[in-house]
């Protein structure tokens, strides 16, 4: 993938040290001193244009978001959207967004063990030819890499419109044996889903009138002790809902 840009790019994103990180490896285990705070950390690897990232930050302020690219290009144009949408909230640079000139094979030299809270894999390359299986961002090999960066609280949220990548996702996910959860075959059936952040990709194959695929996987200890509790409580109030129920059926007969 090459991309045409403007000259200067490098230049333009050089000037932007307070947004743009060229070099992750120094601030590995230390993201928390970039952002002056210790509040979660997410990310989005693979962040395109950077609408995705760049809305999250402004609609979560309390919540530190790193976008991660490996194209000049792309981190220039995110660089200018992170701008222009905080510049609606009265704002000149995101306080709390980060954007990463990386390559994501190497994710393990750019965060410490437990230094993420969450992933967001939205619209990847879907690689479709077998042989380049591995380089899916869903394949195995990069999961148990987002496993050991995740903290106790640490979730995987993915979106594709890619059928075939959806597929291959969830036996990867099942072969790594990671918890499932909002599994949806067409996530904006009916109507959009306001509550979640769009990318440039949904809007355009929401348009279009295509089904996207989604999924969250819980990893940490404690995201997946308060999945179950979760799910326990909903299974007592559906037991409880089906006894009014068919009390009230017996009164009716």
């Amino acid at each position: 993938m090459r991309l045409r840009g403007r000259k200067g790019i490098l230049e333009s994103i050089q000037s932007q040290p307070e947004l743009v990180v060229l070099d992750a490896a120094p601030l590995k285990g230390k993201w928390r001193e970039f952002f002056g705070n210790d509040n979660p950390i997410y990310v989005e690897l693979g962040m395109g244009k950077g609408r995705f990232i760049s809305h999250m930050s402004a609609r979560y302020p309390d919540i530190n978001f790193i976008g991660v690219d490996m194209y000049d290009e792309l981190i220039r144009r995110a660089s200018d959207k992170a701008r222009d949408v905080w510049q609606e909230k009265g704002v000149d640079s995101p306080p709390n967004l980060a954007l990463l000139r990386a390559n994501i094979e190497q994710i393990e030299t750019m965060f410490e063990p437990g230094e993420l809270t969450r992933i967001h894999l939205n619209f990847s390359d879907p690689w479709p030819k077998s042989k380049h299986a591995r380089r899916r961002l869903t394949h195995p090999r990069f999961l148990e890499k987002y496993r050991q960066l995740l903290n106790e609280r640490g979730e995987i949220h993915f979106k594709t419109d890619s059928n075939s990548l959806f597929e291959f996702s969830l036996n990867s996910f099942a072969e790594t044996e990671l918890q499932l959860r909002n599994i949806s075959l067409d996530l904006h059936k009916n109507g959009a889903r306001e509550d979640l952040v769009f990318t440039e990709y949904e809007m355009k194959f929401m348009g279009k009138g295509q089904p996207i695929y989604r999924l969250e996987a819980v990893i940490g200890e404690a995201a997946l002790r308060e999945y179950r509790e979760n799910k326990k409580e909903n299974a007592k109030k559906e037991a409880a809902e089906a006894e009014i129920a068919a009390a009230a059926s017996s009164e009716d007969e």
